[in-house]
């Protein structure tokens, strides 16, 4: 195998296939790359759960396939001065890597140990843009469960109905919903669970700009093509919670905030709270004001957020980092917080009434 191309293509494409490779593994082969020198360069990574693979073009003056290092292969091309890097190897893996007045000489392993990635049948197609399902996961994948005794909550629920695409995550103490309509599926209603780390990868991969991301549902497997690049990974099975059941649909307060004066608000009072000094935010509910109050044995901290609506003096304690991520998820600058009593979840929605978004938090038992 031969080839050349700009090291900083060769770098990007080892960045994305490395996500999927494994960091440990019984089979050295998983711990590297798969570079395949064709129509064009394709590197892959794969531990036999997630696969990525992404193609390049690049100059091959010999067709071949050689597996490397990842961690190796990656920090030695990131190192390269600028310019055009060339590869080649021989039958005995022994692979060459020139650039400027750099040169290595590295041991490969043999591609005949490497898995082929699965192939399915695709039952249903979607198609939207990279920067919704960017959007989507970005806004509720902070809730993904990290718990693996219910493996079906360390994934993301897709939902498809009637052309509407729904994305769950829920880990117990929190929920995070986010719709989008599409205007491209040849989707029948359906629901699947994408594995979290998965999707961190797809989101990481998908660009803010133009172009469409294409996602492949199978039996077992759901693929997501981006561009020149392809994340497949398996289904999660299982009985993922019935997220409607769960939301309360009507409630005695809400209350109007504005997003920012709120976060900052909590943002201060829990600057005294750690790992070794936990302890929830207090917040009691009254007329046009929300008033936030945090002790740990380090001291205690208040702080006052100007709110429209009436809670009545109700009192409230919420974990300070699950209600953060709620709230600088949710993005709109002017929030509804959804409440019935202290032991009941809190629903944020926008205030303009859009369903775009919804998030619980569930509250944290106050001790006297």
């Amino acid at each position: 195998m031969k080839f050349s191309c700009e090291k900083y293509m060769l770098q990007t494409a080892c960045s994305i296939a490395s996500r999927a490779a494994a960091s440990k593994s019984p089979i050295p082969a998983l711990e590297g790359l798969q570079i395949s020198a064709e129509d064009k360069l394709y590197v892959k990574g794969y531990d036999l759960k997630e696969g990525i693979v992404t193609g390049i073009e690049a100059d091959i003056a010999e067709r071949g396939v050689v597996v490397v290092g990842a961690r190796l292969f990656g920090e030695m091309i990131r190192r390269l001065p600028d310019g055009i890097v060339s590869v080649s190897s021989d039958e005995k893996e022994n692979i060459t890597v020139k650039c400027g007045k750099s040169q290595f000489n590295i041991l490969g392993i043999s591609a005949e140990d490497y898995p082929e990635l699965p192939s399915f049948d695709t039952l249903n197609s979607i198609r939207l843009p990279q920067r919704i399902l960017k959007d989507m996961i970005n806004k509720t994948i902070f809730a993904v469960s990290t718990d693996e005794v219910r493996p079906i909550y360390t994934g993301t629920l897709f939902e498809v109905e009637e052309k509407r695409l729904t994305l769950v995550s829920v880990d117990g103490y929190r929920l995070a919903r986010r719709t989008e309509e599409l205007a491209d599926s040849r989707l029948e209603s359906c629901t699947f669970v994408v594995p979290g780390t998965a999707l961190s990868d797809v989101e990481k991969i998908c660009s803010d700009e133009e172009g469409d991301v294409s996602i492949s549902v199978g039996s077992r497997h759901i693929s997501f093509e981006i561009g020149d690049t392809v994340v497949v990974s398996r289904r999660l099975e299982g009985e993922f919670l019935n997220y409607r059941r769960s939301i309360p649909e009507t409630f005695k307060y809400e209350i109007k905030v504005d997003r920012a004066e709120f976060m900052a608000s909590i943002d201060r009072v829990s600057l005294i709270v750690s790992e070794k000094n936990s302890s929830p935010v207090r917040m009691t509910m009254g007329d046009g004001t929300i008033d936030c109050l945090c002790v740990t044995p380090i001291g205690r901290a208040e702080d006052v957020c100007t709110c429209e609506g009436n809670g009545e003096g109700l009192l409230i304690g919420f974990n300070d980092r699950y209600m953060k991520d709620a709230l600088k998820a949710a993005g709109k600058d002017e929030l509804k917080l959804c409440i019935n009593s202290a032991a009941s979840p809190c629903i944020i929605k926008a205030a303009d009434g859009s369903e775009d978004f919804t998030y619980m938090v569930l509250p944290v038992r106050l001790h006297a």
